[in-house]
């Protein structure tokens, strides 16, 4: 590209000799990105043939995208498999909310955050791998959302600066993590009170608390994939973070799915709506959880809980409920393991708005 060799120019080499410019910052990175995507947006076909030989369509995608009337870039997912997050995320009114996703690849969760009526929406991924898609498909879905480099996600709370959300979706994470609670206290701080973080992750379907590893590739063969929690395991370290679940969709993995299922034990994906609280939600003989989160050296150290106490409350509406029969003790958060063993799940999408594939005239 144009701008590579730019890069690489004398011109541009004396920059750096003088320390004005690193060729491997993210400044630098990000700028050649920049340029790139500019350059990519500007050279799209008008014609749908020739959007189909352009490069942008013949890159790879996780999401699918419409670049023009008709034509979808390819995706990672079958063309019926369910997107929950996105499912759940239409029951929320986003109206005039500050919005912020988690490992948004290519754009698709923020560009429905802002269609949705979000205020502003902060798109985020790692790396810059997937950031001229991003530029490019932003533009041409007409949507306007910011976008942050965060690298490892532990201790997310200091790397996008002063903020506080409404909406938070951490959504396909967790299990690429090392530490999945040090992920999520490291993301608990930046939503309001009274806000809502949308949750998911594989989980293992069986009654016990425990977490399943990946060892020898059981779980899935993709390199950085670690962890599956149980699903009474995973609803306690929600409510642990002052997270209560208030609905949830289940997808089960089946034996079709070749990249997903194991045979060893029941998995799927568990996508949860959270309502933050100020006080966690346990049964009365749990004294431990509550002693925990208070005095544990690593609740100190990597639990931000003074800038949580410090956010603003939230308005946000959420406008579906499963029903107080699936509620834990108490009534305040929805108990995971009855709503996956009594609702009915996921299978394949009914619509394509219930999928990784993203219109044109999609709003939600």
């Amino acid at each position: 590209m144009k701008y590579e060799r730019f890069l690489n120019s004398p011109v541009f080499k004396r920059f750096v000799r003088r320390r004005l410019f690193d060729r491997e910052s993210v400044f630098s990175r990000m700028l050649l990105a920049w340029f790139s995507a500019r350059s990519m947006g500007r050279r799209l076909p008008a014609t749908p043939e020739g959007v189909r030989d352009s490069e942008l369509f013949n890159q790879w995608w996780y999401y699918s995208f419409e670049l023009a009337p008709g034509v979808m870039t390819s995706s990672s997912f079958p063309v019926d498999f369910p997107l929950l997050p996105r499912m759940l995320m239409r029951n929320a009114d986003l109206t005039g909310c500050d919005c912020l996703d988690i490992g948004s690849v290519e754009g698709l969760m923020p560009i429905l955050m802002c269609r949705q009526g979000a205020r502003e929406v902060i798109a985020t991924n790692p790396h810059l791998y997937n950031y001229e898609k991003m530029q490019a498909v932003r533009k041409l879905f007409r949507v306007n959302f910011k976008f942050r480099q965060i690298g490892s996600l532990y201790d997310v709370s200091r790397k996008v600066g002063n903020k506080a959300f409404d909406l938070i979706n951490l959504s396909g994470v967790l299990y690429h993590v090392y530490s999945p609670m040090h992920v999520i206290a490291g993301l608990r701080p930046l939503l309001k009170k009274n806000g809502l973080m949308i949750v998911s992750t594989n989980v293992v379907r069986r009654p016990d608390f425990s977490m399943e590893f990946n060892d020898r590739g059981k779980l899935q063969r993709e390199a950085t994939t670690y962890w599956y929690p149980s699903i009474p395991l995973y609803d306690y370290l929600l409510r642990y973070f002052k997270l209560l679940p208030i609905d949830c969709l289940y997808h089960p993995y089946a034996r079709d799915d070749s990249t997903r299922f194991t045979a060893d034990f029941e998995s799927g994906y568990l996508s949860v709506v959270c309502r933050a609280t100020e006080e966690p939600s346990f049964e009365s003989s749990d004294t431990w959880a509550p002693e925990s989160i208070t005095d544990s050296y690593e609740s100190i150290l990597l639990w931000d809980q003074a800038k949580e106490s410090a956010q603003p409350a939230s308005a946000i509406g959420y406008g579906h409920a499963p029903g107080a029969h699936l509620m834990h003790e108490g009534g305040r958060s929805l108990d995971l393991w009855k709503a996956v063993n009594e609702l009915p799940p996921v299978g394949v999408a009914g619509t394509p708005q219930d999928t990784h594939a993203l219109l044109l005239s999609d709003r939600a």
